[in-house]
């Protein structure tokens, strides 16, 4: 299993938000801008056409040292070679966690959405590899949002790595860090940006400075 570093950057793709641009187009850019991991997020696609997108997506990655993870499906994750899958809140009902490791084999990142400190609790006592908390902004698609008042008890009841994830860009990456974040996901602030690549490494940059402090 590949192992998530604290102070990774994260990030989420969907091509409703590349102004225009593939996914495969996107990950290039980040991945030469310095992200860790990625995840294919994209629900206007066939089953086979999704197959076809990850596998590209999994091998890029995996030329690259990437963590590549498949959203929702663990037969999606499974088919495409992912290193691991994650789960919202809703899949758990449909892919209980230990279902989605039996579907997928052994050695694989499971990921949870926890969007409450309820939430969290109960996503610590799960057999996860790491929990996504948020959103902690208040986002063009979500109107109501966590917040980050409860960082700081997050982070003293994590047993495993916590991706915050929400509204993040350069302007409030650095007020989350400040409050014990480590580990953050996004999606906008890189898939809209006029400069992929750079974007992500101004992130990174932020994220290295917190790791050496």
């Amino acid at each position: 299993m590949q192992k998530i570093k604290d102070y990774s950057l994260y990030l989420v793709i969907t091509e409703e938000y590349g102004n225009g641009r593939g996914a495969l187009e996107i990950a290039k850019a980040a991945i030469a801008g310095g992200v860790d991991i990625i995840q294919m997020r994209e629900k206007n696609r066939s089953g086979s056409e999704l197959v076809d997108l990850g596998k590209k997506l999994s091998d890029l990655c995996v030329d690259n040292g990437v963590i590549f993870i498949v959203n929702d499906d663990p037969r999606m994750a499974r088919d495409t070679g992912a290193a691991g899958l994650h789960l919202g809140q809703e899949d758990v009902e449909k892919y209980p966690v230990e279902d989605a490791r039996r579907i997928m084999g052994r050695g694989k990142i499971i990921g949870i959405s926890t969007h409450s400190m309820e939430d969290f609790k109960k996503a610590c006592l799960e057999d996860v590899d790491y929990i996504a908390y948020g959103p902690v902004f208040r986002t063009r698609v979500k109107e109501n949002y966590a917040g980050t008042e409860d960082i700081d008890k997050i982070m003293a009841m994590a047993k495993k790595p916590v991706f915050f994830i929400g509204g993040i860009n350069l302007e409030n990456i650095g007020s989350l860090l400040k409050k014990g974040a480590r580990n953050v996901s996004l999606i906008r602030a890189i898939t809209e940006a006029d400069d992929i690549a750079s974007a992500t490494r101004s992130l990174k940059k932020i994220l290295a400075c917190y790791k050496n402090t």
